[in-house]
């Protein structure tokens, strides 16, 4: 048995810092490692010692295995913990880590190869007598053999990267003349997240859901299953709420599951924390001969806090126990459920503009209080830059029962206050009132099925734009000195009627305001955009960020932020965000009708059109990846390609224009 005293985290974020607060409580000392993106970060801030491991890229730094060995050995930590992602799944880094005689907190190296590739694990598994999907997981990759494979299994099928996760390399197929240009966007894809292109083929199950069991082995030979997680609601086969236990789960079914689980980690001599993911046919009903084995994630998951609320464990102790050497704190029969959890990823991305990543820093963040566990790795302050994962925090509320679970996170989702960078929040808290989702009768499908309502944009009330161009003119003061009118209004102010003209932009939308004072507190703020010519705030007090004011006999209260290029109002549960067209978006001012403007910092994987090509409105001109996530830039209009900007590999920032259509009248 091995004593950890000093771990290294070569991870950067949250699951850096949820590391850390574990190993604190242990007593245990830990050393952050940090790009120069980071150097700033709350996990650097959180640890006993940080080292810099290079450049903001993670490929030159939270990538780069023997930097993060150099930092271990200057250090003197005993033990590494690789969080998830980067390079949590890498057998040669974990065959690294032992040869420099330190604790790799995670798996062996040959657990991880036998379930690092798809194919392959899916070969073991069936030998394992784990079920597995019908599919073709064969060495052939020539597009003639894939599309036969293809045809051989019937459409609709899935096309699937076997190295890596999280939805990389991973498209739907619905008919043999998708195919080719599927495969390829596929494999694209695979190559730059994985440096693997190679892919499987598997039968697209119609109603499935996505269910997972969380297993732990120790290096006794022991390994137990810590029940299901469901994580169906997704998009771009990406996990966005999850929770345990799954709704609707019979108890034959759950043991079924549990024990192939089980069999799956016993078959390779897991040690350590793992998750067996299994695709579930729900078109009758959870039955429990109709689940399938489809990969295996050998590390600690996104969503084990789910499973850590019904089981009341620390996952990351265990972790670390188990790799010190101890058996496991408990056996399988000593394991029990309460309650029920379910977990919210707050990520930067636009929800109404296909959930287009987002970048920029949070001016204000206020999590809620109460009964609610926030695991983030950011404060106000931080920057969501272009180099990495774009989530900010998750949220995970637990309750006797599963309504009243996910009626805690709809309200933690409301109280949550961002600003800064546009956030999935109202999403998120819309989906966990969706009457399907309430319901338990979820699959894969489901956020696709209710897109439209999921991400409609609410529109500001007239009260409240209002408020936000009051805020935006600078006209009132803190009102610091309370019962003081020249302090609210100022000294040169008091004997006149001001008047300020502002504009604002709420989407696509800008409009003009002016503001006029009435009296001490009370304003008229005017614009063509009300119905009624103006809208008239009384007895408003501005206390820091929060704002009282009464309109029509009613008094409300809000959380106003201010900041240079943005006003944000934070209302009765929603987010109001509004633009200042004159700040500092010149990307605002970029692109239209005629151009393809690069919407945030990327890097150009493929240019499909050239100069004095026609193409048709929506047709692919520019392929380019951004914040882990491929993406097409299609045409605006029908129209001929004038000028094409950019390269494949080429690095572009926010708002570069990267092709450029001839004017309208001149096009053919």
């Amino acid at each position: 048995m091995s004593t950890i005293t000093k771990i290294l985290i070569a991870n950067r974020g949250e699951i850096a810092c949820r590391i850390i607060r574990t190993a604190r409580r242990m007593g245990i000392a830990t050393v952050a490692v940090y790009s120069d993106a980071d150097a700033d970060a709350l996990h650097v801030e959180m640890a006993d010692e940080s080292v810099r491991i290079g450049p903001a890229q993670a490929s030159e730094s939270y990538l780069k295995a023997d930097a993060i060995l150099d930092a271990a050995k200057r250090t003197g930590a005993d033990a590494i913990h690789p969080g998830y992602g980067f390079l949590s799944e890498n057998p040669d880094f974990v065959d690294k880590v032992e040869k420099a005689g330190l604790i790799f907190i995670g798996p062996s190296a040959k657990a991880i190869r036998a379930m690092g590739l798809k194919d392959a694990a899916k070969q073991l598994m069936e030998k394992a007598k784990v079920p597995v999907v019908p599919g073709y997981h064969g060495e052939a990759q020539d597009l003639v053999v894939l599309a036969g494979k293809a045809n051989e299994i019937g459409f609709p099928v899935l096309i699937k990267a076997r190295a890596g996760g999280g939805g990389k390399g991973m498209r739907k197929v619905d008919t043999q003349a998708d195919f080719p240009a599927a495969l390829s966007s596929a494999r694209r894809e695979a190559k730059a997240s994985f440096g693997d292109d190679r892919v499987l083929v598997e039968k697209y199950v119609a109603t499935p859901r996505h269910i997972e069991i969380q297993v732990f082995g120790d290096s006794h030979g022991d390994v137990v299953h810590l029940f299901e997680r469901d994580c169906s609601a997704q998009r771009r086969h990406q996990k966005v709420i999850e929770e345990a236990p799954a709704p609707d789960m019979p108890q034959d079914m759950r043991a079924a599951m549990g024990a192939a689980a089980v069999k799956a980690a016993k078959a390779i001599n897991y040690c350590g924390a793992g998750t067996v993911e299994f695709i579930v046919d729900a078109s009758d009903g959870l039955k429990a001969d109709r689940f399938w084995f489809m990969e295996m994630n050998t590390r600690l998951q996104v969503e084990h806090p789910v499973t850590e609320l019904i089981t009341g464990l620390d996952l990351v102790e265990w972790q670390i126990r188990v790799a010190a050497g101890e058996q496991m704190p408990l056996r399988q029969d000593q394991l029990s459920i309460n309650g029920h959890a379910v977990e919210a990823r707050i990520y930067a991305e636009d929800a109404g503009k296909g959930f287009l990543p987002a970048v920029g820093r949070l001016a204000h963040l206020a999590f809620p209080d109460g009964d609610i566990r926030v695991d983030a790795g950011v404060r106000a302050g931080d920057e969501i830059t272009p180099f990495y994962d774009p989530m900010i925090a998750k949220l995970i509320a637990h309750g006797r029962t599963r309504a009243e679970a996910l009626s805690k996170l709809a309200g933690a989702l409301g109280r949550t206050e961002i600003a800064g960078t546009v956030t999935n929040t109202a999403f998120l808290a819309r989906l966990c009132r969706d009457p399907d989702f309430a319901s338990g009768q979820l699959d894969t499908g489901l956020i696709d099925r209710n897109i439209e309502s999921l991400t409609a944009v609410e529109p500001a009330p007239d009260h409240i734009i209002a408020l936000a161009a009051l805020a935006a003119s600078g006209m009132v003061r803190d009102d610091a000195a309370k019962g003081d009118p020249v302090a609210a209004i100022g000294p040169f102010e008091i004997w006149g009627a001001p008047r300020r003209r502002v504009a604002l932009k709420a989407g696509d939308a800008e409009e003009g305001f002016e503001i006029e004072r009435l009296g001490a507190k009370d304003w008229r703020i005017g614009g063509a955009g009300f119905e009624t010519g103006g809208v008239d705030l009384a007895m408003v007090c501005a206390d820091g960020g929060d704002w009282q004011f009464s309109t029509a006999g009613v008094t409300r209260r809000c959380r106003v932020v201010c900041a240079q290029d943005a006003v944000t109002v934070f209302h009765e549960g929603v987010t109001h965000g509004f633009v200042r067209p004159s700040g500092a978006r010149g990307a605002e001012q970029v692109g239209g009708g005629d151009q393809v403007v690069s919407a945030m910092p990327g890097i150009i994987k493929q240019v499909l059109v050239e100069p004095g090509q026609a193409v048709s409105a929506g047709d692919p001109m520019v392929i380019m990846e951004a914040m882990k996530m491929e993406m097409t830039l299609n045409a605006p209009r029908d129209g001929v390609v004038s000028e094409v900007l950019v390269s494949e590999a080429a690095q572009v920032t926010d708002g570069a224009i990267l092709v450029a259509l001839e004017a309208q009248a001149k096009a053919a």
